[in-house]
């Protein structure tokens, strides 16, 4: 529905429901902080941000310039050739095994959480304090002067 949406609006709004989907995936197969992250920073910030530049564009019908018959002919012949060249790929997978791991607490937050304080505690640290002065110079750069 994304791509044979008329609406450009729609095809965002059924985007949206296609990210939420694959976040269902993550959750499937025990990623859950994978699943979150995808949802917030792909339907919950990028789609956002395209539905506010398509509702500023103001798309209309009769401004989008008509394509021409050669133009869509080759588009069909590219994209023919991209399905040739991804079942090609694909051919012959179905004999590769993937590896199974007895542990099934890979994706977890807690066992993330973990890690990340005891591995990798010193780039963490080090990550929040140059966010805290990336932030900090960002309020110092949009606060205006106030001139006497």
């Amino acid at each position: 529905m994304v791509v044979f949406s008329k609406n450009p609006v729609y095809s965002v709004l059924y985007l949206i429901i296609t990210f939420f989907c694959i976040a269902g995936h993550y959750i499937l197969l025990n990623a859950q902080f994978l699943a979150v992250v995808h949802v917030i920073v792909y339907a919950g910030a990028i789609m956002v941000l395209f539905l506010y530049v398509i509702m500023l564009l103001n798309l209309n019908e009769e401004a989008e310039p008509h394509k021409s018959t050669l133009l869509k002919i080759t588009a069909t012949i590219c994209g023919g050739l991209l399905l040739v060249v991804l079942v090609g790929s694909l051919k012959g997978t179905e004999q590769m095994i993937a590896q199974q791991t007895t542990d099934n607490t890979i994706g977890l937050v807690r066992n993330l959480g973990k890690v990340m304080f005891t591995d990798f505690l010193l780039p963490f640290e080090i990550t929040s304090v140059l966010l805290l002065a990336a932030m900090v110079g960002a309020v110092m750069l949009g606060k205006s002067e106030v001139k006497s």
